[in-house]
């Protein structure tokens, strides 16, 4: 498979830095901003601003990429919940922001994570304080607990 091309978006996020797993038409990518364990983008690749431009090829991936990362993720930090918020106001390459939910507080290298807008709606404007060396291990225990 052909690396996709990083649109704004991709690179706003950190990719290729921040990128988790490849797919033709989509790709999974760490979000820097920790709102909560495990918080992920998950990017088109098409040129399309708007979801409904995306080509059907593009949706029945998207079918494959959301199992395995819905299984990836329950694997990796046990979530409660994932939510998928497609917002596109500031960047408007097509994306999800995939947010991990968890009704109690998580550990992972040393740090608790805490999801503040539990049982509402995911608080964005919360962070988790991580640095890069943090990120890196979430990022490698999503490819070791990557489901195929």
């Amino acid at each position: 498979m052909d690396k996709p091309t990083l649109n704004a978006t991709m690179r706003k996020f950190g990719a290729p830095h921040t990128i988790i797993r490849e797919f033709q038409y989509w790709t999974v990518m760490l979000r820097p901003a920790q709102a909560t364990l495990g918080a992920l983008v998950l990017a088109a690749h098409e040129p399309a601003k708007a979801f409904s431009e995306l080509s059907t090829a593009s949706f029945t991936e998207l079918h494959i990429v959301t199992k395995q990362l819905e299984a990836s993720m329950a694997d990796a930090f046990k979530n409660d919940k994932l939510n998928y918020l497609m917002l596109m106001m500031v960047d408007p390459d097509v994306h999800f922001h995939v947010i991990p939910r968890y009704a109690q507080p998580k550990q992972f290298a040393g740090m608790e994570f805490v999801d503040t807008g539990w049982p509402a709606v995911p608080n964005l404007g919360q962070v988790n304080e991580t640095d890069e060396k943090i990120n890196q291990l979430i990022m490698d225990h999503i490819k070791s607990c990557w489901a195929q």
